[in-house]
C-alpha cells in the first residue's frame, strides 16, 4: 500500500504530538515576541510550507493584531536586497527543513535584527541551526513525496503559538478538541474512495474557498496536481468572480469548502451560481443546505470554531487525490519529475 494513505491517517497522532510536545517551547517563544518591539511577522516558505503560511497569515492577524507578510525569498536571494527586519517576526517553514531559499532568507533575516523562528520536521536542519528558535512538527519520516501529516502538523504549531500568544482560552481548548475532528473525517474515507472513479478522466477543475480556508483551496488543488496530473487551480470565490467564472461550463468540476463561519455565505452564493451554470459541484461543508445544493457532497464535523478548520477540511481533499491518483493509474507516493526535498533558490 503507497505510504501516503497511511500518512493521511496518522495526522491526528501527528497534530496532538505538537499540542502536547511543544507547549513549553512555545510559551518561552511568546515571552520572546512579546519583550520585543515587534510590529510585523514575515513567513516565508515554499509549496505545501506557504500554504501553511498562508492560513497563519490570516490567523495571526487575526488573532494577534499584527500584519503578517508572505515572504518573496527571490527579493534576498536573487536580487540582493536588503531589508530591514529589526522590528520582525520572521518564521521559516519547512518541513525537510533542507530548502536553500528559506535557509538563506532565515539566515538574513537573522543577520539584520530579525527574530526568528523555524518550523520544520528535523531540528538538526540546516534551517533549524540558522534559527534562534525552533518548534518540532513531530510527525515522524514521510515517506511521500505529496506531502500530508507535516502539512497539518505544521499548522498545530502556528495555531498553538497565535492562541498562546493571545491567550486564548475558548480557542486553545477547541483547539485540542482537532485530533477527535480529525479522526472523525477519516469516517468518509469509503465514500471518497467510492467517489473517486466518477472523475478519473478529469483533465481540469476549480478549487474555492473563501477567508482561513484559502490555502486548503490551494493545498487541495497542488495534491490533485502532483498525484494525478490534474490541471487544478485554485481560487478565493471572491477573485473567481472577478473574471475566471466566465470559464465555467455544463459539467465542469468545482470543489468548494464550506464550513459554517464568516465565509459560509459567499461560498454558498457561489456554489448557487455555479448549480445555475450546471457545473459539477463537490462540496465539503458541516452546513445542510451548501450540501444540498452539491452535486457530491462530504459532510463535515459539527460545532468546532471556523478558525480551526483548515487543520481538518484538507484531510478529506488529500484522500481524494490519493484515490483519483489510483483511479488514473498512477503511484501517488512518486509523481513524476517529482523529489520530496525541492532545491530552488
Amino acid at each position: 500500500m503507497p505510504a501516503m494513505i497511511d500518512e493521511i491517517h496518522e495526522q491526528p497522532k501527528a497534530v496532538q504530538a505538537v499540542l502536547r510536545d511543544e507547549q513549553k517551547n512555545i510559551e518561552s517563544l511568546c515571552r520572546t515576541v512579546k519583550s520585543r518591539d515587534i510590529s510585523c511577522v514575515v513567513i516565508v516558505g515554499r509549496g505545501t510550507s506557504d500554504h501553511a503560511a498562508t492560513v497563519s497569515k490570516y490567523l495571526f492577524e487575526i488573532m494577534m493584531g499584527i500584519p503578517v507578510a508572505l515572504a518573496a525569498p527571490s527579493v534576498l536571494t536573487l536580487y540582493d536586497s536588503r531589508l530591514d527586519f529589526s522590528r520582525c517576526l520572521v518564521i521559516g517553514i519547512s518541513q525537510s527543513g533542507q530548502s536553500p531559499d528559506v535557509v538563506e532568507y532565515i539566515a538574513q533575516a537573522r543577520a539584520w535584527g530579525g527574530l526568528t523562528v523555524a518550523i520544520t520536521n528535523d531540528v538538526s536542519s540546516e534551517l533549524a541551526s540558522a534559527s534562534e528558535h525552533t518548534i518540532c512538527c513531530h510527525a515522524g519520516e514521510e515517506k511521500s513525496v505529496a506531502t500530508t501529516k507535516t502539512y497539518t502538523a505544521t499548522l498545530a504549531a502556528c495555531y498553538l503559538f497565535a492562541l498562546k500568544y493571545a491567550e486564548n482560552e475558548r480557542l486553545l481548548e477547541e483547539l485540542q478538541r482537532v485530533p477527535d475532528a480529525m479522526a472523525a473525517v477519516m469516517e468518509s474515507e469509503e465514500f471518497i474512495q467510492d467517489t473517486a472513479p466518477r472523475y478519473r478522466f478529469m483533465e481540469e477543475c476549480f478549487v474555492m474557498a473563501r477567508g482561513i480556508n484559502l490555502a486548503t483551496a490551494h493545498e487541495a488543488a497542488l495534491k490533485i496536481q502532483e498525484t494525478s496530473y490534474v490541471g487544478a487551480r485554485p481560487y478565493s470565490v471572491a477573485d473567481f468572480a472577478h473574471g475566471p467564472i466566465a470559464v465555467v461550463h455544463e459539467g465542469l468540476t468545482c470543489f468548494l469548502f464550506a464550513p459554517d463561519g464568516k465565509a459560509y455565505t459567499s461560498v454558498l452564493h457561489m456554489i448557487q451560481t455555479l448549480s445555475q451554470k450546471r457545473a459539477e459541484t463537490v462540496v465539503y461543508s458541516n452546513n445542510d443546505e451548501a450540501l444540498r445544493r452539491a452535486t457530491i457532497g462530504i459532510r463535515m464535523p459539527d460545532k468546532i470554531d471556523e478558525l480551526m478548520t483548515p487543520m481538518f477540511y484538507i484531510i478529506p481533499a488529500q484522500m481524494f487525490a490519493y484515490y483519483l491518483s489510483l483511479n488514473k493509474g498512477y503511484n501517488p507516493d512518486r509523481p513524476r519529475g517529482l523529489t520530496k526535498v525541492t532545491i530552488t533558490r
